[in-house]
């Protein structure tokens, strides 16, 4: 359904981090938004409790959410834990570094456009995963989880910051460096690529793969009309190992302690985890077509 943009009043949340990176993304947006509304409310929290009582006194009003994939996951967490998900229309202006769950989703990564599809564009009711532990997955569910990226090293300014900015222990902290070698990095175990792992994988059901055969990755998305698409990779032992792939509308996993990446968040160690599709669960502002 299209929503006209003279009628509608918003509830703006913007996202702390949002507001850290990207200033001027956030100013634009936020600017589109108040000229092309009936009424805009403008709400900055500053911690994730905040975002979160912000949201729930929402009223009336329509959230819009201008920030990262983070954002826009707690959102939609939040809104599920209040079963408030199915009657809620949500809107999001993707602002930061991680934007590829919006962006898969449908969602403009330009502030203009972005915030020009909050006004002018339609609802499309979208299917979610839902877990046993009441976790959302918006899109894609991965086993193992890709390797998170090592923070960089603070520069200079910043341990000065954290010193509590006294120029003579920046000086020091630069002549220790100078002065005492350099140790050899070592690989992080946290790093480490996985290795293959024995899980039982059972989609409405019916075994898929059992424990005895290992296996690299395992991929679960929302697929069409209301169905969960997995898709195995067994472990090669020379041939070329052919991928499995599987649909349902709920997908168990277990077998030894397994962590896996849903969207942004890396989740687990557990030894069991069920997800079902939750059909149109989601309710997002998109561009017409």
């Amino acid at each position: 359904m299209a929503t006209s943009p003279t009628s509608d009043q918003l509830l703006v949340i913007v996202d702390p981090a949002a507001r850290r990176t990207d200033g001027e993304s956030v100013r634009i947006a936020k600017d589109v938004l108040s000229a092309g509304a009936a009424s805009t409310k403008v709400c900055l929290p500053e911690d994730p409790e905040e975002f979160a009582r912000v949201l729930a006194r929402r009223g009336s009003r329509r959230p819009v959410v201008i920030g990262d994939d983070r954002a826009l996951i707690r959102a939609v967490a939040l809104l599920h834990r209040q079963r408030a998900l199915a009657e809620c229309v949500l809107s999001v202006v993707p602002v930061g570094a991680a934007l590829g769950v919006a962006h898969a989703l449908g969602v403009p990564t330009g502030a203009v456009a972005a915030a020009r599809a909050v006004l002018d564009g339609a609802e499309r009711r979208l299917d979610v995963l839902v877990d046993d532990s009441d976790g959302v997955v918006l899109g894609a569910l991965r086993i193992p989880p890709v390797p998170l990226a090592t923070a960089p090293e603070p520069s200079v300014a910043q341990a000065g910051l954290v010193a509590g900015g006294h120029p003579w222990l920046r000086t020091y902290q630069s002549l220790f460096r100078t002065l005492v070698p350099s140790r050899p990095s070592r690989p992080s175990p946290a790093l480490a690529p996985p290795g293959p792992a024995r899980l039982r994988i059972e989609v409405d059901g019916v075994t898929l793969v059992d424990l005895d055969q290992p296996v690299e990755a395992v991929s679960v998305t929302p697929g069409p009309s209301g169905t969960a698409v997995v898709e195995v990779r067994p472990l090669s032992l020379g041939a070329v190992a052919v991928p499995l792939e599987a649909r349902g509308r709920t997908v168990t996993v277990s077998g030894a302690d397994f962590r896996y990446r849903a969207d942004a968040t890396v989740a687990g160690p557990v030894r069991r985890r069920t997800w079902t599709v939750r059909e149109g669960a989601l309710g997002l502002m998109l561009p017409g077509r």
